[in-house]
Formats: structure tokens, C-alpha cells, sequence
């Protein structure tokens, strides 16, 4: 009959030898997104995000959003990302304030109200 501390030490040197298998296996094959990645949002998509944060909208509004976005993402003056002059900052500032007038106007008055709250936390963080 064996003696039970024996195994013990046994049990986390196979579980370490099993764990480093495991990772080398991994490491050895390619790596593939899984099918469902999600996809990356653009700097416009996360501030529509923001500023719809806790705003249920029912499929008609949420597919007319999605239609502005679309038109507004074709009118943006600069890509995001690159340097810009203060008149450049102005006409995205401009067209952002167009979209969300657009935006807001699909909201009941509740949902008006969340999305004023939203805004006003995102403009207060730009210190705008």
C-alpha cells in the first residue's frame, strides 16, 4: 500500500506538465479569429455608442440611426486619426452636431432626455 503523500506532490507536477502541453500546442498552431470577432468600431460608431448608452430603440429607429450614420460617415471632412487644424476640428464638430440634431429628433421625449444626459458626460470629458 502506497503512502497518500506521495501523490500529492504527483497531482500539481502533472497538472504544470499538462498546462505547459497545452500551451506549447497552442503556441505551435495558427492562431484564427473565432467566427464571431467583433468587429472594430470606428471613433463615430463608439461616440453614437456612448451617446446612445442605455437608450432602448425600437428596430425602426435603430435601422433610421444606422441610415444616418451611414450618410454622415461619407460626410465626415477628415478621417479620424489625422492631424487637423482648428477649421477642420470645426467642420467635423459641425457635422457631428448635424447628425446628432438628426438623431435626437427619432427620440421619444424620455429617450431625449437619457440622450442629453449622454451628451452632456461626453462633452464634459472633451471639455467642450
Amino acid at each position: 500500500m502506497k503512502h497518500p503523500t506521495i501523490l500529492v506532490p504527483v497531482v500539481p507536477l502533472l497538472a504544470l506538465a499538462l498546462s505547459v502541453g497545452s500551451t506549447t500546442a497552442a503556441a505551435q498552431s495558427p492562431q484564427t479569429p473565432p467566427a464571431t470577432a467583433p468587429k472594430e468600431l470606428s471613433p463615430e460608431q463608439r461616440r453614437m455608442k456612448m451617446l446612445l448608452d442605455g437608450i432602448v430603440l425600437t428596430t425602426a429607429q435603430s435601422a433610421k440611426i444606422d441610415s444616418i450614420q451611414e450618410r454622415y460617415s461619407k460626410l465626415m471632412p477628415m478621417p479620424p486619426g489625422n492631424p487637423a487644424d482648428s477649421a477642420a476640428l470645426a467642420a467635423v464638430r459641425s457635422t457631428q452636431e448635424r447628425q446628432d440634431a438628426e438623431v435626437r429628433a427619432l427620440l421619444t421625449p424620455d429617450q431625449q432626455k437619457a440622450w442629453d444626459r449622454n451628451k452632456n458626460a461626453l462633452t464634459g470629458h472633451r471639455g467642450s
